[in-house]
């Protein structure tokens, strides 16, 4: 029997994830809300690009949690908003439907969240009997369940360092790389991503969930960056990044064990492949790239590509992935609010084209 689902939200990656579940041999798409008046009736499947589905777009949350659904699949942006939409996440658990979300980056590791925060969440799991889990591929399972499978094969380990190294060029975003990232923003400015605690709030959980999985306790997170300007105007069709602005820019979150980074979370992060060309360097196209640092030492690249030849698109479509072939894990799983050491191996099960 298929695994009723709804699919909440149809942004960046929420588009790719419902497209995900109409097509996905075990789970049934029974319902979609939508942020845009614009979008309220049309068939889901119109939106995403493919074959009609009956299932039409609501803005009707009260209608959506009335369906007799097994999961919500909730993408909805929350980088502004984490309160409020782990608010949306403990309506939906109360409903008694499980949830899988790529939105509150930090409950990667749930107990990183402030208690405050998290536990009208936790409880309302606990309460309904269903499970919460957050993922995507950052944070997520490039920088996750990647350096832990590496590391299980180690003698031993020094460090371990997973690394974002990405042209942002185009993801079409706005808000994102301008007003929280500081993309053509002047290098004078602290963004918001970078005042101090948010690149802890944000990824800090991804850092704790290795260390868990390694075994090692942290005495701290730390934080740093550092940002170059772009020496000519960069026009990247939805937003003009001026020449003396900001065009790249390099952070780390850092695990400190004995004194020293061990766990390292870091981005190396352009508009343009020629900016900071000392940092890092991708192998070929934009991806990912995991470092364990040990016995034996361990260097992986992953580089991801869209259907349409853009980086980026994989990076969407491997967060929405991620989340929803998830989905029959997480609703077998135990009630409250999971973490990827609580899940079993996920994979592209009964996905393989004929």
């Amino acid at each position: 029997m298929a695994i009723r689902v709804i699919q909440w939200s149809t942004g960046n990656v929420g588009i790719h994830a419902l497209r995900l579940i109409a097509r996905h041999p075990d789970l049934e798409l029974v319902g979609l809300w939508v942020h845009s008046p614009d979008k309220v009736g049309v068939d889901a499947g119109t939106l995403a690009g493919i074959e009609p589905t009956g299932v039409l777009a609501t803005n009707d949350a009260d209608a959506l949690l009335a369906l007799d659904a097994d999961c919500v699949c909730y993408t909805a942006t929350a980088d502004l908003r984490p309160g409020e939409a782990i608010a949306d996440l403990a309506r939906i658990a109360a409903s008694g439907k499980n949830i899988v979300s790529s939105s509150v980056v930090p409950m990667i590791w749930p107990d990183h969240v402030p208690e405050g925060l998290r536990a009208p969440l936790e409880r309302a799991c606990e309460e309904a009997g269903v499970s919460c889990w957050t993922s995507g591929i950052d944070p997520g399972w490039a920088n996750d369940l990647l350096p832990l499978v590496l590391s299980g094969s180690c003698e031993y380990v020094d460090s371990v360092r997973m690394m974002e190294i990405v042209n942002y060029a185009t993801y079409a975003q706005p808000t994102v790389l301008f007003d929280t990232m500081g993309f053509g923003g002047s290098l004078d400015e602290t963004p918001m991503l970078l005042q101090p605690g948010v690149l802890t709030f944000a990824w800090g959980g991804v850092v704790k969930a290795v260390a868990a999985g390694l075994g090692v306790e942290l005495e701290e997170i730390r934080e740093v960056h550092e940002r170059v300007p772009t020496p000519v105007d960069i026009d990247l069709g939805f937003g003009l990044v001026r020449a003396g602005t900001t065009g790249a820019m390099r952070f780390e979150v850092q695990g400190i064990v004995g004194g020293v980074p061990r766990v390292i979370l870091e981005h190396v992060t352009r508009l343009d492949d020629d900016l900071a060309p000392d940092w890092p360097q991708p192998v070929g196209h934009s991806g990912y790239r995991v470092v364990v640092t040990g016995n034996p030492s361990y260097t992986c690249d992953v580089q991801m590509m869209g259907d349409d030849g853009d980086h980026n698109t994989g990076g969407l479509v491997g967060t929405a992935g991620r989340i929803v072939n998830a989905i029959p894990a997480v609703c077998e799983a135990r009630p409250g609010l999971l973490s990827v050491l609580a899940l079993p191996l996920v994979a592209a099960r009964g996905l393989v084209r004929s």
